[in-house]
């Protein structure tokens, strides 16, 4: 499921990466939370390249879980890289587990993690 999000980034496949969701799941980075109705819009927006995601760490309880992914992110024309990490939510549905809430955290060059600045989608949305 976490491995088809990265797959669906890469190759722009919205649906793809909207179906590992739960129906009211949602995206936190860039200081807001998305719901799953802004993702279409959200990720058009973004850069566009490989999401190379590394093994999760997660904890398990019955029908629920949460965890950590480290992500590696190559912008397809630069090749500009972005680091960091998702933390997430996860829970066991009737379709298998799903994501409840992914948040991204970046990891800056000083060291720093965070959510990171007001993404293009917000800056396209208010003008």
């Amino acid at each position: 499921m976490l491995a088809r999000y990265a797959v669906g980034m890469t190759q722009n496949d919205i649906d793809m990466v909207v179906s590992v969701f739960t129906p009211d799941g949602s995206y936190s980075a860039f200081g807001d939370t998305y719901t799953l109705d802004l993702f279409p819009e959200l990720v058009d927006a973004a850069p566009k390249g490989l999401f190379m995601t590394g093994t999760p760490l997660l904890d398990i309880d019955g029908d629920t879980a949460s965890g950590t992914q480290p992500l590696c992110f190559i912008e397809h024309s630069a090749h500009d890289m972005r680091i960091g990490y998702y933390t997430d939510a996860l829970v066991r549905t009737a379709d298998g587990w799903r994501l409840k809430t992914r948040r991204m955290t970046f990891i800056r060059r000083s060291g720093t993690h965070d959510s990171g600045i007001p993404h293009a989608f917000e800056r396209t949305k208010s003008q």
